[in-house]
């Protein structure tokens, strides 16, 4: 009987190393796949605060909370099914997928550095609309950059057996959306901070939150410039892995070379710049594809395109026709 338990419970030990080793496991490969995605992460983190600018104060955590909710649904209930089953059963679609998501995350940095050049953008306003509102609106943009997140997550373990690649892309969902709105919800509230230690009898503590008020719009603007250059640069860089998978090898041949010739050249540093060649190649594919879509997108689908509001162009109409514009619209 003794000899029963203790084979029972070494059987017991046994186990527990296993599942210990297999916790382990996953914790790695989510944290790989993690650190592949975080060039969306960045960029994920950098659009989210404009969505509670102008938004009373003591509403700017609950509205995050209710966006890191909706991401984290669409993680988890919309996103993650689709992908395994497409992993499991047509894995030949997940380079296209990615493909789209490249190019498509390449456009829309283009269009930003193209809006911020030119100044023809509309400004984002939560004016008027509700807080639910609001949340589905940042919900909507979510599920693109999340879906990226999820795919460039699941190309990182692609050959784990069905259940592990589950497991890993669930903890990465998970880790992801804390870690994203997690430092959201400090970015916006640390202009609040700032001016708590502002009202301190502290010299010493007030200067600290003066100086954390003012540098706080700077940073905003930082984190922005980072989140355009974060989208041109992963969206070329997914497009030339992409074509190297599928068996186009010249363009990141020779980027790899590039990057090659750079740690070659450079000594001890080599690494380090080699990792910024091999970044800088990977924009510049990323600003050519999204400035060839973004000038096709203005062509043929904006022609309005900076205007600023869709009444200018109405406008313009009426004042063609002979038509007062006071007239038209006696109420301004």
């Amino acid at each position: 009987m003794a000899g029963g338990l203790a084979a029972l419970l070494d059987d017991i030990a046994t186990l527990a190393r296993a599942a210990a080793a297999s916790v382990d496991d996953v914790s790695l490969a989510a944290g790989r796949a993690s650190a592949k995605a975080a060039g969306v992460v960045v960029d994920d983190t950098a659009v989210t605060p404009r969505y509670v600018t102008g938004i009373d104060p003591k509403r700017e955590l609950p509205i995050i909370k209710k966006i890191a909710i909706g991401s984290l649904r669409n993680k988890l209930l919309f996103i993650l099914p689709a992908i395994m089953l497409a992993s499991q059963f047509l894995p030949w679609i997940i380079m296209p997928v990615l493909m789209v998501g490249g190019a498509y995350l390449a456009f829309e940095g283009a269009e930003k550095l193209y809006e911020a050049l030119t100044g023809k953008h509309e400004e984002d306003s939560n004016e008027g609309k509700s807080e639910d509102e609001i949340a589905s609106g940042a919900i909507r943009t979510d599920f693109i950059l999340s879906s990226e997140i999820m795919v460039i997550s699941l190309k990182e373990v692609a050959d784990e057996p069905f259940l592990s690649r589950l497991a890993i892309l669930i903890v990465v969902a998970i880790f992801i959306t804390v870690v994203v709105y997690g430092v959201v919800g400090l970015i916006v509230k640390m202009d609040d901070v700032g001016l708590a230690m502002a009202k301190k009898e502290s010299s010493g503590a007030r200067k600290f939150g003066n100086a954390l008020v003012k540098a706080m719009p700077k940073v905003l603007s930082v984190l922005s410039v980072v989140g355009i250059a974060a989208m041109i640069w992963v969206g070329g860089h997914i497009l030339l892995i992409a074509l190297d998978d599928i068996g186009w090898h010249w363009p990141y041949g020779q980027v790899h070379h590039f990057e090659q010739w750079v740690k070659d050249s450079t000594g001890a540093l080599g690494g380090v710049l080699g990792w910024f060649a091999n970044t800088l190649a990977s924009a510049l594919v990323g600003l050519v594809v999204g400035g060839i879509i973004t000038a096709i997108v203005l062509k043929f689908f904006h022609k309005d395109h900076g205007s600023g509001h869709g009444d200018d162009v109405h406008t313009v109409d009426l004042a063609k026709d002979g038509t007062d514009a006071g007239e038209a619209n006696p109420g301004h």
